[in-house]
């Protein structure tokens, strides 16, 4: 049995059914009107039952960037050139991205993860090194990777979240995503699985003009069109017009839901990849949270066929793992507000 298949046959199928009632009765009796904490009501006790208990401690939160660069960039899809990749990478280690203060304020360790950059990291560089290939092919002449690859991708996902849990386990985990030109494959998977037409899918990225925003349409659709994606066979969509992060990002999510571990999901990178997972394994969409509504258009689609609803809406479009970050402390709150608001019986206050 491969590591993948492993893997999907790990994660459960329900959650605890008995601590999600008793997460339920305890908001209905708190010291305040039924419901008043909304969505933060609706958090805790998803969370209460992935852990099988009231009182959860997000205490070990772990974000992981995972990178990689495409050949599509070779169509000109976006503003900046492939060589960017590897500098962000190199950023991340040391402190200095987005993504790592934001971290740094909800208490989050930020790790990067090379799956597929086109650039030969020093194998002392603390992130996961992890290089299926360097990039993908130019999708628009052939397969971003093959089959193997695409596997092998997620399994690289899936092999971090185990190197996480043996050295430190952790509590939650968010993902985030860097890669020059890789909101194209992620708009083209979407496409793919939906047959929702490529323009309505399809966002400015890195800040595209209005003739840059139709030729990559057009580029999306030549994939398409060329590989034939099958919209039942996530492997095979993810290997014709995918992303090597993609699938690591898959990985994350699947590795993280056999162990239990609720998952922050980012912006449309970091949902493409969590699509390709809830594909391959429908019981892993449990454990996932959708972070925040990108200003990218395709994420509303992505959000729809996942069947979650983003926390906030930012207008981000930065991607890293940023909007994973800034909820990380919605979900600790959300826990507090569960075990530590008293009910009504613990106060004596009479709800009647």
């Amino acid at each position: 049995m491969s590591l993948l298949e492993q893997t999907i046959g790990s994660i459960k199928t329900t959650l605890n059914q008995e601590a999600f009632e008793a997460a339920k009765d305890r908001l209905l009796n708190q010291a305040k009107p039924a419901g008043s904490l909304g969505v933060m009501e609706d958090i805790s006790a998803r969370l209460a039952a992935i852990k099988g208990c009231i009182d959860v401690k997000l205490t070990n939160k772990r974000i992981v960037t995972c990178a990689g660069d495409h050949g599509v960039t070779q169509e000109g899809i976006s503003l900046f050139p492939a060589e960017v990749t590897p500098q962000m990478v190199l950023n991340f280690v040391g402190g200095g991205a987005s993504v790592n203060v934001i971290a740094k304020h909800a208490g989050a360790i930020v790790k990067a993860a090379d799956l597929g950059v086109n650039y030969d990291f020093d194998k002392d560089l603390p992130i996961f090194h992890k290089k299926v290939r360097h990039g993908t092919a130019n999708f628009t002449k052939e397969p971003a990777m093959t089959r193997e690859q695409a596997v092998q991708s997620i399994e690289a996902g899936i092999e971090i979240v185990e190197e996480l849990m043996a050295e430190d386990p952790m509590d939650l985990l968010g993902t985030g995503d860097m890669g020059i030109g890789n909101t194209t494959p992620s708009s083209a998977i979407i496409a793919a699985f939906s047959g929702i037409p490529v323009e309505k899918l399809t966002g400015r990225g890195t800040g595209i003009d209005d003739a840059a925003l139709k030729n990559k349409i057009a580029v999306i659709q030549k994939a398409l069109d060329l590989h034939k994606p099958d919209p039942s066979d996530p492997i095979d969509i993810l290997s014709k017009v995918g992303g090597l992060e993609i699938g690591g990002l898959a990985g994350l999510v699947l590795g993280a839901a056999a162990h239990g571990i609720p998952v922050i999901c980012d912006g449309l990178i970091s949902t493409a990849g969590a699509l390709i997972a809830c594909e391959l394994a429908p019981t892993a969409r449990q454990y996932l949270f959708a972070s925040h509504k990108s200003v990218e258009i395709g994420h509303k689609y992505m959000h729809d066929r996942l069947g979650l609803t983003p926390l906030i809406d930012l207008q981000f479009r930065l991607g890293e793992g940023t909007g994973a970050a800034v909820c990380m402390e919605l979900l600790d709150l959300a826990t507090r507000t569960l075990a530590d608001i008293k009910t009504f019986e613990e106060v004596g206050v009479t709800s009647a």
